[in-house]
């Protein structure tokens, strides 16, 4: 794989009074699948979601934190998935990270063979393993004046989730439940994920913050809704492996990333590990 990777595009996304949001989103190219990584920029500190996944994605975003002049307080990582973690080792093993007992063991016991398992990126894998310190758990908490409140979703794109909700700012952190303007990372549990994206349709958020692609409104919600439902339909009708990847990027040919069906297709028709 190429060391040359685009860099990524970074943008503030939302203003109220001191509090600013800011998404840092990797190359849309084919072969990349548009890590999406945010920072909360309050009047003392920043609070970041996520790390990115290629080396040089990473040191981007650190760079980018750290051209805001403020201390970073915290990371809080939203899953297992390597292309959310492997950016700690390139660029925040002096942060604190905070994440999920069921994340944080997962990396403690199967970080080496995850990066083992992608060898074919080279130097753009982490140099080394950090493994998160710090347990999220569900509930409220507010730092620097801004009210968060962590939940936990199991069995939807991941096992285990943690996701950030902003409720005075109307702002969502759900990484890796919203895919926005990309294709999605099938697992075989889209039936409750379609139900969780549902819920998040009645909340009164309006700005979602993806694992994937720009920030999203709620329409594009119901966009992951819809695509998760054709997968369902295409499955039932006994399409698999490549005819199935072929009938979804024909119906859907405005959204990017089709690398990430050669990711998940043998975990959703083979014996791989669902997640």
């Amino acid at each position: 794989m190429p060391t040359q990777v685009p860099e990524p595009i970074a943008m503030v996304v939302k203003q109220a009074g001191d509090v600013r949001i800011h998404t840092v989103v990797s190359p849309f190219t084919s072969g990349n699948i548009a890590n999406a990584t945010h920072i909360i920029e309050t009047r003392n500190q920043l609070v970041l979601v996520d790390a990115q996944f290629l080396a040089p994605c990473a040191s981007a975003f650190r760079n980018y934190a750290d051209s805001l002049g403020k201390p970073i307080e915290r990371l809080y990582l939203s899953h297992r998935h390597p292309d959310h973690w492997f950016g700690l080792g390139t660029a925040f093993g002096d942060i604190a990270i905070y994440a999920l007992p069921e994340t944080l063991s997962f990396i403690q016991e199967h970080g080496e063979d995850s990066v083992s398992d992608h060898w074919k990126l080279g130097d753009l894998a982490p140099s080394r393993i950090v493994v998160p310190q710090k347990v999220a758990s569900p509930g409220d908490e507010t730092i620097d004046g801004v009210r968060y409140v962590f939940d936990q979703v199991v069995e939807a794109e991941i096992d285990f989730q943690l996701t950030i909700g902003l409720p005075d700012l109307g702002v969502y952190f759900a990484q890796d439940l919203i895919y926005s303007g990309t294709h999605l990372y099938l697992t075989k549990q889209m039936g409750h994920w379609i139900r969780v994206l549902q819920k998040m349709l009645l909340t009164d958020y309006e700005l979602f913050m993806p694992g994937h692609g720009l920030p999203a409104d709620k329409s594009e919600v119901a966009r992951n809704i819809e695509y998760l439902s054709a997968a369902q339909q295409a499955i039932g009708n006994g399409l698999a492996d490549e005819a199935f990847k072929e009938f979804m990027l024909q119906r859907y040919p405005e959204r990017r990333c089709p690398g990430i069906f050669d990711i998940y297709l043998p975990r959703l028709f083979g014996d791989a590990s669902d997640y």
